[in-house]
């Protein structure tokens, strides 16, 4: 008897009518706003890796700009540049 009120209450009916609205219909349903959730995690992770990569960087560079050999050593493993009485020979794994 109180299931057969409940479901002939305008205001129950009304309350379950806008709960699935909301949930199926919306523009900003349920699935939308997980789909949602979830790709903010992922940029949030993938920010964090690039300021690390960033800063990262950042060290990489300074060494460079101020110690002469790290400069040497990164031309020459990056770039393959020689001195003009030196020859490189490059091996490469298969």
């Amino acid at each position: 008897m109180f299931l057969l009120k409940l479901i002939k209450n305008k205001y129950f009916l009304t309350i379950i009518g806008v709960f699935v609205w909301l949930l199926f219909f919306d523009k900003n349903d349920f699935f939308t706003q997980y789909e949602t959730v979830n790709k903010l995690k992922k940029l949030k992770k993938d920010q964090a890796y690039y300021i690390a990569e960033i800063e990262n960087n950042k060290r990489e560079l300074e060494e460079l700009k101020t110690n002469k050999e790290s400069l040497e050593k990164f031309a020459r493993e990056k770039y393959l540049m020689k001195k003009d009485n030196e020859d490189i020979f490059v091996f490469v794994s298969k």
